[in-house]
């Protein structure tokens, strides 16, 4: 049985018992949680959140210019006023840099991917200070939102804020 298929099992299963079908668009907590697609993170566990809480917006290394469309769906038609970053431990995302990637696709696929920037990092904290200050910075995220953030550890499940002095002036 394929992976698919175990999600197409898992999901009847889930079926059977769902009753949250009624729930509204919107957020309830009007909150936006930008984290990692680490299958090792599984925010409604790690983050106490449940269906119709919070936008989870995931990619690797969970990374802000990436997730800045979404970011503005969520908060511009759906009403999400917060954002959490989140990163985390053993990232992949510092394990690489563009060009040893861009030399990897080439030779696995054949295929240039010079024109990606993947985005790499090579410290935790700095990452997400660096996310932070991008959102902060952005013309497309309103000075009113609330935006933080955090490191979570994979191997305690523990999440600590990373405070930074912001060089953002407001208007």
């Amino acid at each position: 049985m394929s992976a698919s298929d175990e999600l197409l099992e898992a999901n009847a299963e889930y079926v059977r018992t769902f009753n949250r079908g009624d729930l509204p668009m919107p957020p309830g907590r009007k909150l936006a949680i930008l984290t990692c697609m680490d299958a090792r993170i599984v925010p409604s566990h790690a983050f106490g959140i449940q269906e119709g809480d919070a936008h989870v917006i995931r990619n690797a290394g969970g990374r802000a210019r990436d997730a800045l469309r979404s970011l503005v769906i969520s908060q511009r038609l759906l009403g999400t006023n917060e954002i959490a970053v989140i990163h985390h431990t053993d990232c992949g995302m510092l394990t690489f840099n563009n060009s040893d990637l861009h030399a990897k696709v080439k030779q696995d696929v054949g295929a240039d991917a010079s024109a990606i920037d993947f985005l790499p990092f090579s410290d935790i904290e700095e990452s997400v200070k660096e996310d932070v200050a991008f959102l902060l910075s952005s013309p497309l995220i309103p000075g009113d939102i609330i935006v933080r953030g955090f490191v979570y550890d994979v191997r305690s499940g523990r999440l600590d804020e990373v405070h930074f002095e912001s060089t953002v002036e407001s208007a």
